[in-house]
């Protein structure tokens, strides 16, 4: 029995949901370790899609699952998302979803400054955040002044918890221009949801661990790519919190010795959502092509996706930096059609040829990618379920990628339905 994790090896996107819902079905327990309600991925079951941005995807299974410390959660967004399901004919009980109790509130403070902070930048210091919170509130994580999930069961502690949050908030918000925030306001947000999140809490770690012990499979899931992460990534363009395997970790309470296999999920092209750099970027008609064929638009956001060119380098390094056993390869058929296809092999900094993606925000906008090409096919790669199915240039095109990456295909997807998927090792059986 093995224990996975699940990260996007780019900067997301990347077709986490349809592999994380297959990997759910044979999964005990199933748990978000990082990021808030600013990603989400869908899940097609029975040809109903469920949109999802905050809830692990297997409470649509009616699977135990656990929203772990590393997560900072939007009260509000969470009791929408539960309502919403429950429409879809999914009801969420404390049976099937638990919050770790120690996560970080999201709270409407957080929300507005992230906003007005977006908005007074100047576009090219704008990082392409969604303006939901997510940022602020993990700066009031580590700042030792967020208000967390346990303290929605003593009320009468909040107020003090509030004024020591608003000491800084309201700083800023003075800095800005803007209205300062009424403690009363934000002691009544807090009360009004308390008793709608509270039946979900508990201490994941001693979840996660009786379950550890008695032998049952455990999915650690993320949200966002590998390459948002606030250290590895394409800083500042990243998100506010670390996206690569370790988290999974302490984003729940669990050793690293509880992680078997850590499973990448990798789109055969390229997409960033957002500001910062983005090496193979194809702002021509390649690109259009793969936004049109690949419906790239953001789950959460609605926001098009840029597109490009797969690039080797970024995913080697998310390899190395995420400790990839094996990636789910998505979406090839998206290039079904190209006459030639293109993957970028290395870059060019300042006249010198490199192998990585350097850390300088700088030099990140300055590298140059290197391409192969490689002869596209016209037969349709879609609905393959087999090797066999697959034209022979899509199959050099996929040997290739795990041979510049450094790490094996253990899934192949050849479209959004579960069952188009060619599977050469199931990371549960590692």
């Amino acid at each position: 029995m093995a224990n996975v994790v699940v990260v996007g090896s780019q900067w997301g996107d990347e077709g986490k949901g349809k592999i994380v819902d297959w990997l759910s079905e044979q999964a005990d327990v199933i748990v978000r370790f990082q990021g808030g309600h600013n990603a989400g991925h869908t899940l097609v079951i029975d040809g109903v899609s469920y949109k999802l941005s905050l809830l692990p995807s297997g409470v649509v299974r009616g699977k135990l699952s656990v929203i772990g410390n590393g997560v900072v959660v939007d009260p509000h967004a969470l009791v929408s998302e539960i309502e919403r399901l429950k429409e879809q004919g999914v009801e969420i009980t404390p049976d099937i979803l638990r919050v770790a109790d120690n996560a970080t509130l999201i709270l409407s403070v957080h929300r507005e400054l992230d906003a007005l902070r977006e908005n007074a930048a100047s576009k090219e210091n704008r990082i392409g955040t969604t303006k939901r919170g997510i940022g602020p509130a993990y700066e009031d994580k580590v700042g030792r002044r967020a208000v967390r999930v346990m303290d929605l069961a003593n009320l009468e502690t909040l107020p003090g918890k509030i004024d020591r949050m608003l000491v800084h908030h309201n700083a800023l918000l003075r800095g800005l221009g803007e209205p300062e925030i009424s403690a009363d306001d934000l002691y009544k947000e807090l009360a009004s949801v308390a008793e709608k999140i509270l039946p979900y809490m508990d201490r994941s770690w001693q979840i996660l661990d009786e379950a550890r012990r008695a032998g049952k499979r455990i999915l650690f899931e993320g949200a966002q790519g590998a390459l948002l992460d606030n250290d590895h990534g394409t800083y500042p363009f990243v998100t506010s919190s670390n996206t690569v395997s370790g988290q999974a970790a302490a984003g729940c309470g669990l050793g690293p010795n509880s992680i078997d296999y850590v499973l990448g999920i990798t789109k055969a092209y390229t997409t960033r959502v957002g500001e910062g750099p983005f090496p193979t970027e194809q702002q021509n008609e390649v690109g259009e092509f793969l936004g049109t064929r690949g419906h790239e638009f953001g789950v959460v956001t609605g926001r098009k996706r840029r597109c490009g060119w797969f690039d080797a380098v970024i995913v080697r390094q998310t390899v190395c930096t995420s400790g990839i056993s094996g990636i789910a390869l998505t979406k090839l058929d998206v290039l079904d059609g190209l006459d030639e296809i293109k993957i970028c092999v290395g870059y060019e900094l300042d006249g010198e040829r490199i192998d990585y993606l350097p850390a300088s925000q700088g030099a990140q906008a300055r590298v140059v990618p290197i391409y192969e090409t490689l002869p596209g096919w016209k037969e349709t790669t879609k609905g393959a379920r087999s090797w066999a199915d697959l034209p022979a240039q899509a199959v050099k095109y996929v040997r290739h990628v795990e041979e510049l990456i450094g790490a094996p295909v253990a899934l192949l997807s050849t479209s959004p339905e579960r069952d188009d998927t060619i599977l050469v090792q199931n990371p549960f059986q590692d």
